[in-house]
């Protein structure tokens, strides 16, 4: 088995790379490092999330613990639970990925995202228990019902009193993040905004609705019945433009668009015009900052960070502390500064004073609340908080024979070269992907038909590099 932890938690295609097997042993591993004696394990809606959350909670009970399951739920509501039960946690989904991915996103005890020292403690737990011949035979096929396979939601189809008790679970994980999420709002008043919410297919299906309801506000749904095949399917964060043309036909004042797993979001204003990651931290930490309620005065952003943000930070005198791409990166060193607000281009936002973890539904409901205090619309409060330089982000496809090379050596060459073509003109970053097999690519100048002239010739460079290991 060749899977390993990326920025966050493990991913591999459910049909012959992630399987049941490897993700029991990965609970008993996690269960065996974490110490905790329960383990709340939720999933989003992929055909695959119930045999693999099922074969997640037989590996946490064979490590001695006792596993709670959430059932379909939004990442940040396990975190909540975790929280609120001081118990570790673990989601099964793939994020943004398309349905026939998986993973396991792992939350120590307290719903906060895993240290790098406690990873790797659970990759060399998980590698020992994968070689160890005794443990391979207590989770080799046939050792336990299968879930009907990729394919089924059985779940939701069986009764009796343990799925009776786990159901009054779920639903009190869902209500407990839905409350939370409405209280962080002074006076849960949304009234008046009307928005169209893309569940994506995905875990928040339910959730999303509902919490805007409770705010009062307008709600207009698209893609919110999944199938288990049609998670992030044309939809969603990765494809808002069928959301941009809903709000546009809607006369609606804003959207927002979650993805599969519910733990980020993008926003559209009233023009049908996408509003990223990088602005809606930027709004919401102007914002934070004029109320006197931005902690130390700064936030958190990852290397991916548009250069328009870090223009619109200094220019009113709000520090920017940058770390490496990922949440839990972004989350530790908002613990280890004091600061309260970080966050992703992606709409991966922490509010680290309202949660453990970033929530895309926490995000989409502190930029509407912004937006309804402000009397503005979305676009112009957007436009007045930052001004985005042209950026074109490219994925390269990293071919199997390249995983396991020293890319590093490969691709800082030819960074390097277009670093010193734009000399301080314009901005490239070069990195694999944490969550999927690519060679990411980002390119930031002037103008946009230099920046896709420069991404598209070291898109070419990498390939053939890659190609070539």
């Amino acid at each position: 088995m060749t899977l390993s932890f990326g920025t966050d938690g493990v991913r591999g295609d459910a049909r012959d790379e992630l399987t049941p097997e490897f993700v029991e042993t990965l609970g008993w591993a996690a269960a065996g490092v974490l110490g905790a004696e329960r383990f709340a394990v939720g999933r989003d809606t992929r055909a695959s999330s119930p045999e693999m959350s099922e074969a997640l909670r037989r590996g946490v009970q064979g490590a001695g613990g006792s596993a709670v399951d959430l059932g379909v739920v939004p990442t940040p509501a396990v975190a909540r639970w975790c929280d609120d039960e001081q118990a570790a946690g673990a989601v099964v989904s793939a994020s943004h990925n398309p349905w026939h991915d998986n993973g396991v996103k792992l939350f120590a005890p307290g719903g906060r995202k895993l240290g790098d020292d406690a990873q790797h403690r659970i990759e060399r737990r998980l590698g020992s228990l994968l070689n160890d011949p005794d443990r391979a035979a207590a989770t080799g096929p046939g050792a336990s019902p299968a879930v009907d396979g990729v394919g089924s939601i059985r779940d939701t189809e069986r009764r009796g009193p343990a799925l009776m008790q786990s159901a009054e679970m779920a639903e009190e994980a869902r209500r407990r993040h839905i409350r939370s999420v409405a209280d962080s709002v002074e006076g849960r008043d949304l009234d008046g905004l009307r928005i169209v919410v893309d569940a994506a297919n995905g875990a928040a299906y339910r959730s999303g609705p509902e919490c805007l309801h409770v705010l009062g506000a307008d709600i207009e749904m698209i893609h919110a019945s999944p199938d288990g095949y049609n998670i992030n399917d044309g939809c969603g964060s990765l494809h808002p433009e069928s959301l941009q043309a809903a709000v546009v036909s809607c006369g609606a004042d804003a959207g927002v668009a979650f993805d599969g797993d519910a733990d980020r979001v993008l926003a559209v204003d009233h023009t049908g015009a996408l509003i990223d990651g990088d602005q809606i931290l930027a709004v919401c930490a102007i914002d934070r900052a004029g109320r006197g309620r931005l902690a130390g005065g700064a936030v958190v952003v990852t290397v991916m960070a548009n250069l328009g943000l870090r223009q619109a930070m200094a220019s009113r005198g709000i520090g920017l502390v940058e770390t490496p791409v990922g949440d839990r990166h972004v989350l530790g060193a908002l613990e280890d500064r004091g600061l309260v607000l970080g966050g992703e281009q992606s709409g991966h936002l922490v509010f680290r004073d309202l949660a453990t973890t970033g929530d895309g539904l926490l995000t989409a409901v502190q930029l509407l609340d912004t937006l309804k205090r402000s009397g503005r619309s979305l676009h112009d409060l957007a436009a007045a908080a930052m001004t985005r330089m042209p950026q074109v982000l490219l994925g390269v496809p990293l071919p199997a024979a390249a995983r396991s090379a020293d890319l590093d050596a490969t691709l800082g060459p030819i960074a390097a070269g277009a670093e010193a073509r734009f000399g301080d003109s314009g901005r490239v970053l070069v990195r694999p992907s944490g969550t999927e097999p690519l060679v990411r690519v980002m390119v930031e100048a002037a103008d946009l038909e230099t920046a896709r002239a420069e991404a598209d010739r070291l898109a070419a460079a990498i390939e053939e590099a890659l190609s070539c290991l």
